[in-house]
Parts: C-alpha cells; structure tokens; sequence
C-alpha cells in the first residue's frame, strides 16, 4: 500500500454518516426556528462543477426544514424574455422576505461560469458582472440580508466516475445533459472561469466557502456543519404542546361514508 493511499480518509459507514447527518438536521430546525423568530432574510448560493455534489447536499439541507422557510430556487435556461430583462432582474424576484432562507443551485454566478465559457454572453457583458457583482453583494449585505456562497470542487478522476454512473444509471440519466458534456470535455476552461471568479467576488464581506466533495458524505456534513457556524443562533423557547380531546359533537361512521369511493389497490 503506497503512502497516498495510508494517507486517503476511510469511506464513512452509512450508519455513521447518518448518525452525523440527522443531529445536524435537528440543528438546521433549532436555525429555522431562529430564522422565523428573529425576520432573518437568509440567501444560501450553491456553484460549483456538474457533478460535484451539489443537488445530494441541497437534498441533505431541505429534507427535514419546512418548505415554508427553506425554500429552493433552480431556475431553468432564460426565456426569450428573460434575456431582455437587467441580468439579476429574473434572480431578484426569488429573494427572501423576513423569516426566509432562499437555496439556490446555481445562481446569478451562471454568467461567470457556463455563460462565459460557452460563450453565451459577450464578453462586456461578462466583465460588468464581474465589476460589479461584489458591488451588488455588498449593497444586499447592507440591506441586511445575510448571504453565503458555498462553491463545490470535485476532482477530474471523481467527476469522470459519476458522469459515468449518470450514463449507466436509468434513475441518474436526466441528471445528464448536453451541458454536462461540453462542461467535461472543458475542464480546464472551467478551471480558469471558476479561478477569474474567486479573484473577483471571493472578498471579506461576501466570502466563498470551498468545499472538497470527492467523498459526498463527508462533503455533505462538513458543509452544513459549517453553514451552521456561519448563522449565530439560539434555541428558541416553546410552549409545551399537548394535544387537545376529540369533539365527539356530530359523531358518525366516518369510515362507512368513504366506502364505494376509489381507493387505490393497496400493492404493497
């Protein structure tokens, strides 16, 4: 065994990885609660290569936090008319009122990543947004909205393993598109947008947070463990609930009135 692979972490346990997951879960509920009690106005932005993990950590964030205060924003291509719009324009309307945290896979960001790359904007477009997105992230700031941006990076060898996995897989294949293949056969081009980008809106005020995701468990936790530190946040005092006694007022056979209705075949 070479010194790289003694050196390489062991695969985490599902049951370990699951473990870890669910008390950071209960701790994304204790920042929902947090979020609603104090207005918060939370704007969460998640770029990152095709394939490096982003939609499993998304589903890792959303799974157990109402989708009343979570809510995810994964906007298609533009429209005819969206390309005619100011470029935030079609991004602004999705932000966050008081109480609410916005998710976005992928974001505003498109323009310094596939955009430029492929070529579907000028290259004076290109340049305005990167003069001034740090401008427009710090006037939100100001706004008091707090904004975290977590770029995920996956390695090539890693990346080439789930495109593969995609292709095989008839449950993965609509995670593949023509997209997806031009972003593979340009690496490096994506190397070079990915690294203008991080030079020109990585700053103090509105920070990148880099997560390494060739292990998606690890990857998933350490981001969301890491989100968590970056909201501060107290438990929220509740009353103790307790479920009131049934009204038997207006009693009747509620089940016999639902017989002769289309009730599915019960397969399993």
């Amino acid at each position: 065994m070479s010194k790289h692979q003694e050196d390489e972490p062991k695969t985490m346990k599902r049951k370990e990885y699951e473990k870890e997951l669910r008390k950071l879960q209960t701790e994304l509920c204790r920042l929902q609660d947090w979020v609603v009690h104090k207005g918060l106005r939370v704007i969460i932005v998640f770029e990152g290569r095709d394939a490096a993990g982003k939609g499993g950590t998304i589903k890792a964030l959303m799974e157990r936090v109402s989708p009343r205060v979570f809510r995810l924003v994964a906007l298609p291509a533009p429209s005819d008319r969206e390309k005619t719009q100011i470029y935030i324009q079609r991004y602004f309307q999705h932000f966050p009122a008081a109480g609410e945290v916005v998710v976005f896979d992928r974001s505003w960001y498109n323009r310094a990543g596939v955009e430029y790359v492929m070529d579907f904007c000028t290259e004076a477009q290109y340049q305005r947004f990167i003069d001034l997105c740090p401008r427009f992230e710090s006037h939100l700031i100001g706004a008091g909205v707090i904004l975290i941006k977590f770029w995920l990076e996956v390695g090539q060898e890693e990346q080439e393993k789930r495109f593969a996995a995609r292709i095989e897989d008839p449950m993965r294949q609509w995670k593949l598109s023509p997209m997806d293949l031009e972003s593979f056969k340009r690496w490096y081009a994506f190397s070079r947008a990915r690294d203008l980008m991080l030079q020109a809106t990585d700053t103090e005020e509105s920070p990148w947070h880099i997560v390494r995701s060739d292990d998606k468990r690890r990857a998933r936790l350490n981001c969301l463990a890491h989100l968590l530190s970056l909201i501060p946040y107290e438990k929220v005092p509740k009353e103790k609930i307790k479920l009131p006694k049934r009204s038997s007022k207006g009693e009747y056979d509620d089940q016999a009135s639902m017989q002769g209705r289309r009730l599915i075949p019960e397969r399993y």
